[in-house]
């Protein structure tokens, strides 16, 4: 049942783009026993499905600027394919704790460096 809920949280989450597995990752670190590269790769997986239903949305809402993502997408898809070669390589426990800092360092950014996003501008 636990795993449900991260599963529907994580999807919340990377529904409103800021990415399911910064709660899906640490979750099943916890939860379970499974290898680091283990966990990456399902939430991959588990991304696919979240991403789709997400796209739809906001193409629907006309929040995509195509032109922009085009060289967005293509530089990821190489990406994507380097850092799945370097992870395999690397040793889960090295993997897990270089997520770690990089979760850490985020939650610093957004704590301390992050504009308030042009609310003052709405107003």
């Amino acid at each position: 049942m636990i795993l449900f809920l991260l599963g529907l949280i994580s999807g919340i989450i990377g529904g409103m783009g800021i990415g399911g597995g910064t709660i899906l990752i640490p979750g099943l670190i916890f939860l379970t026993d499974l290898q680091q590269q283990t966990i990456q790769s399902i939430n991959l997986l588990s991304f696919i499905p979240v991403a789709i239903i997400a796209l739809i949305i906001h193409h629907k809402n006309k929040n995509i600027q195509i032109k922009l993502s085009i060289p967005i997408i293509l530089f990821g898809l190489a990406g994507a394919w380097l850092g799945s070669f370097i992870a395999l390589k690397m040793p889960s426990l090295l993997l897990r704790r270089l997520f770690g800092v990089f979760l850490f360092a985020m939650g610093v950014y957004e704590i301390f460096c992050k504009g308030n996003d042009g609310e003052e501008e709405k107003k």
